[in-house]
């Protein structure tokens, strides 16, 4: 597991690749499904979760169109953790967020496939065979006719 020790300065330092980070390049990290750890860099504190939180802040903040946090769902989430009792909700969003991103990537792969085979796809693949054939016929042919000749004689 990779180790991004995070100092004072709030300077984030990547012990793998020994070279500092930002919050963008632990995204691509996330995005690319690296296992990492944002260690205190005098303590040793795990500080992982409130990373993970600094770069959710950035993309809610950087593009409006990407907005996942409404005002509303978040007031929501202020008020589960305000209940005597609060709903195992971490699990359920956990369970909830991989069975829609599992569907998006099936989608997406199914859209390929089905773009991969448009009529004009599928009439470009029928011509390159067609061409195939009749090089390969063509050239057996001469040497066909050369056995032939070779019989009568």
């Amino acid at each position: 597991m990779r180790v991004i020790r995070k100092y004072a300065n709030r300077r984030l330092y990547d012990t793998q690749q020994s070279r500092y980070v930002t919050l963008e390049d632990l995204r691509h990290l996330i995005i690319e499904e690296a296992p990492f750890r944002v260690e205190d860099a005098k303590s040793g504190e795990d500080l992982t979760r409130t990373i993970l939180l600094s770069i959710i802040i950035e993309q809610e903040q950087s593009d409006n169109e990407a907005e996942v946090f409404s005002n509303d769902l978040l007031a929501q989430l202020i008020r589960v953790y305000d209940m005597s009792s609060p709903l195992p909700l971490a699990r359920y969003l956990e369970q909830g967020t991989q069975l829609m991103l599992e569907q998006q990537k099936r989608l997406q792969s199914q859209w390929q496939q089905a773009m991969r085979h448009t009529p004009m796809e599928f009439m470009r693949e029928l011509a390159e065979e067609n061409m195939r054939f009749w090089q390969n016929t063509l050239n057996q042919s001469p040497s066909t006719s050369d056995k032939n000749e070779d019989k009568s004689s």
